[in-house]
């Protein structure tokens, strides 16, 4: 593999011997032709390091990390280690992009010198496909992305400086792009968009993303570690809005609609307790917040939260899966 590129895509791949062919190839057959593809193997048990090597002794371009099993997050920061790419892409192995995704975010990326061009995605489900908007445009400012982006790794080329020092945190298995995101946003001169779906999502039933798992409280780590590292880097002040806002949002909205998927109502109790009380502890003055003092719904929800909202939450996610 040549030293410099202009694109590495990273793909962490985990028992997913039968999606992973369809998704290298997707990359393979791109009309960016100048690509490195790092599959990296993370103990799977069935065979995907098969069907990895096979594809690589065909591809030039594709080198495989063979590893033991240590989560999604080290796998990506090893693949992160030996990218080669002016920018760099992520792709979940049980997706795949449309074959002219990646030219049209490089070419938009080095004619605008963006540091992060997004797209917009398909959701694939088995009986239908659903469009799901970036939510944002050209030129969006570092609070716009905060306030307003699609908040996933894989619809997006990054430039490769702007990772610099940046790592996914290593036990983390849910929810860690929020935290990696949003260390990146801060950094972000210049974001350039394509307005069409060229990201192919697929909607797994018992995904982790659409059901409960305990991992799901690694979202509360993500965010404390986001303020924690703002405050780090003296930019809290600055964003404060923003960040309060969007801790309040995971948690009252994202956490409780997920949390709300357990059939546990005494677990359920528990975690809607802990995250009123995380919230009022981290910002005891949110409902000032700007951003939540809009009519919207959403806001009035945000503002209004408590655990009589949360039950009926609770029965709205019980009527969906029954």
């Amino acid at each position: 593999m040549k030293k410099n590129v202009k694109l590495s895509v990273i793909i962490p791949c985990y028992n997913v011997s039968e999606y992973i062919e369809k998704c290298i190839l997707s990359l393979i057959n791109q009309t960016l032709t100048d690509i490195e593809i790092i599959a990296v193997n993370d103990g799977s048990k069935d065979d995907t390091i098969e069907k990895l090597n096979k594809l690589a002794k065909k591809y030039s371009n594709i080198i495989v990390i063979n590893k033991k099993n240590e989560g999604v997050s080290i796998a990506r920061n090893r693949a992160l280690e030996i990218a080669h790419g002016d920018y760099i892409g992520f792709m979940d192995s049980d997706d795949w992009a449309n074959s002219d995704m990646y030219e049209k975010l490089y070419n938009k990326a080095i004619k605008g010198d963006y540091d992060i061009v997004a797209c917009d995605t398909n959701a694939i489900y088995p009986d239908n496909i659903k469009y799901i908007s970036s939510n944002i445009g050209d030129n969006s400012s570092n609070r716009e992305l905060m306030i307003n982006a699609y908040a996933v790794i894989w619809n997006k080329i990054y430039r490769r400086k702007l990772l610099e020092n940046i790592k996914f945190k290593e036990h983390m298995t849910f929810c860690e792009d929020v935290r990696f995101l949003y260390m990146i946003y801060s950094r972000v001169n210049k974001i350039g968009v394509i307005k069409e779906p060229l990201y192919n999502y697929l909607q797994r039933q018992g995904s982790l993303t659409y059901t409960y798992n305990e991992k799901l409280y690694q979202l509360i780590e993500s965010l404390d570690d986001i303020i924690d590292y703002y405050k780090k880097e003296k930019k809290f002040n600055k964003y404060k809005e923003e960040l309060e806002y969007s801790y309040v949002r995971y948690l009252y909205a994202t956490f409780i609609k997920r949390l709300a998927k357990t059939k546990n109502k005494k677990e359920f109790k528990k975690g809607v307790k802990y995250v009123i009380e995380k919230v009022n502890n981290t910002f005891p003055n949110y409902k000032k917040n700007k951003y939540i003092k809009n009519k919207s719904f959403k806001s009035i929800y945000l503002k209004y939260f408590n655990k009589t909202i949360s039950k009926l939450v609770f029965l709205k996610e019980k009527n969906t899966m029954n």
